[in-house]
């Protein structure tokens, strides 16, 4: 199939990844070349080059609007708008099969555009304002739309949703989180440094149970790192800069438990399962997706509860390696989520 693939633009498409919807895009893109679609990339301008992008806009917009993607800036929203109208409108002219949008904007999902391409729209967020309403009135026979969880499925349809609707859990690579026997005694942690990840109550909870914590990620919020992480680094708690690939991957597998510390309704939790692959088990928070991802690889506490965590770190380190390995190799693998996006793309090309 010819398949445009339309991503966010907050960040580039490129490793080392900012986020999870940027490695969602990244390896959906390299997947689906894997397996003989020809994909066209409709990103930020300095996305990697190992695709064939087709620029939305030249550069990444937290570059040139630094901090203002929640805040309504009207020249932000200009300029995303613009950019991606034009994408959509080239989409459209392109000869493609298919639309995998990939994005958080309303644009992709006018009725005109969804009459004129087949789409599927994974959703990436809980409901928020600016797109619900253009997300549930976009329910047309050739739209597909995906949720990462049951979890996020109840939060955009708190009664029984649509039958265009379905859950499409993340996957990962097994080959590229490779399962790690023992582990090291210590806690590892990672993910995008800002409030909503809860860092801190990683570092508090790790404290308490006695284990050295490595942190990773990219650290997105700086007066939050000044105030609340910063301070607290030193001696068993250290942060180990933004790594990615397969040096990330051996420093999640070496550890011996994951802190998975959500502090929003995290609407899946892809570093979780990146650490589960590698056999590491999880301690977390019970927020959002949380549960239903780790299963019984993993014990959870209440939010904000730094006591409950760092009893759950306990009861994590108690479950064998295989048990978490076993969990994705169940339900998360990149082939099983691969193959279910060449189902949707089908069934909307068909409908």
């Amino acid at each position: 199939m010819r398949i445009a693939l339309l991503a966010h633009l907050r960040h580039p498409v490129a490793l080392p990844f900012a986020g999870g919807m940027e490695a969602h895009s990244w390896f959906l893109a390299e997947g689906l070349m894997a397996r003989g679609h020809d994909v066209v990339l409709f990103a930020a301008g300095d996305s990697d080059p190992r695709f064939t992008i087709d620029p939305v806009i030249p550069v990444h917009h937290e570059h040139a609007f630094p901090g203002l993607e929640h805040r309504g800036d009207a020249r932000l929203v200009t300029h995303v708008d613009g950019g991606y109208a034009a994408a959509c409108d080239r989409i459209a002219a392109g000869g493609f099969d298919v639309l995998h949008n990939n994005s958080l904007s309303r644009l992709p999902l006018e009725h005109r555009r969804l009459a004129a391409m087949p789409t599927v729209t994974s959703l990436h967020v809980p409901p928020y304002d600016a797109l619900r309403w253009f997300v549930q009135n976009s329910l047309v026979p050739a739209h597909r739309i995906t949720v990462t969880s049951e979890a996020q499925r109840v939060a955009w349809w708190p009664e029984a949703s649509p039958p265009d609707v379905s859950v499409l859990p993340n996957g990962v690579d097994p080959a590229a989180w490779p399962y790690q026997p023992r582990g090291d005694g210590g806690a590892v942690w990672s993910g995008r440094i800002t409030p909503i990840k809860g860092t801190h109550l990683a570092i508090a909870a790790a404290r308490r149970a006695g284990l050295p914590l490595t942190l990773f990620g990219p650290v997105e919020d700086r007066d939050y790192w000044s105030a609340q992480i910063a301070p607290r680094l030193g001696g068993p708690i250290r942060y180990a800069g933004h790594l990615s690939g397969a040096a990330l991957a051996h420093e999640i597998g070496r550890a011996s438990v994951f802190l998975f510390t959500p502090c929003w309704d995290e609407p899946f939790g892809l570093v979780a399962i990146e650490a589960m692959a590698c056999g590491v088990p999880v301690a977390g928070i019970a927020m959002g997706a949380a549960r239903e991802v780790v299963g019984e690889a993993g014990s959870l506490a209440p939010l904000n509860d730094v006591p409950a965590l760092a009893a759950a770190i306990g009861a994590a380190l108690a479950i064998p390696r295989r048990v978490p390995h076993a969990r994705v190799l169940r339900l998360f693998t990149r082939d099983l989520w691969l193959g279910r996006c060449e189902s949707l793309y089908a069934e909307a090309s068909l409908a």
